[in-house]
């Protein structure tokens, strides 16, 4: 990913505007997997949740030490059902913040992602239950539960990715 940068020629100094541009990067990434897939209108709540957790996901898996490209089966296993996502971003975060990070634009956007996915509750089927019928079968779409976005956002990122 590339590192942040400003809007005039040259590095941050000099009080230039900063721009995230890993952030920006991840953002547009996410939105072209999840574009592709076409599982759920652009710019509905379930499109945004999985664009933020995907988006993060892609950003926090960035190495400036290796080169771009072929990451996907990296997003896919970090985005699987039976992984621990959301402590692997809050440790994630927490690391970036400790190596340096501070309080870049990047890392800003990426907390307050982080943070939008944990405080918005989405009405939706419920994924991780509900259902007598046994493992593999699909979740009964009338019972509804409130679920927090990230819990809905991951599993569109994942499939996302999948049919990529």
């Amino acid at each position: 990913m590339l590192s942040e940068s400003t809007n005039g020629a040259g590095g941050t100094s000099g009080g230039g505007l900063a721009v995230p541009m890993a952030w920006l990067c991840a953002e547009y990434v996410a939105d072209e997997v999840l574009r592709a897939a076409a599982l759920v209108v652009p710019g509905s709540l379930e499109y945004r949740a999985g664009l933020r957790a995907l988006a993060l996901t892609v950003h926090l898996t960035e190495d400036p030490d290796r080169p771009p490209g072929g990451r996907t089966d990296e997003w896919l296993r970090h985005t699987a059902y039976d992984r621990p996502w959301p402590p692997w971003v809050e440790e994630r975060l927490a690391a970036r913040r400790a190596a340096g990070g501070g309080d870049g634009p990047d890392l800003a956007l990426a907390h307050t992602a982080w943070r939008r996915l944990r405080e918005t509750w989405i009405r939706a089927a419920d994924l991780d239950g509900g259902t007598d019928a046994g493992p593999g079968c699909a979740p009964d779409e009338d019972e509804q539960v409130w679920l927090p976005a990230w819990k809905l956002g991951l599993p569109l990122a994942h499939l996302s990715l999948y049919l990529r």
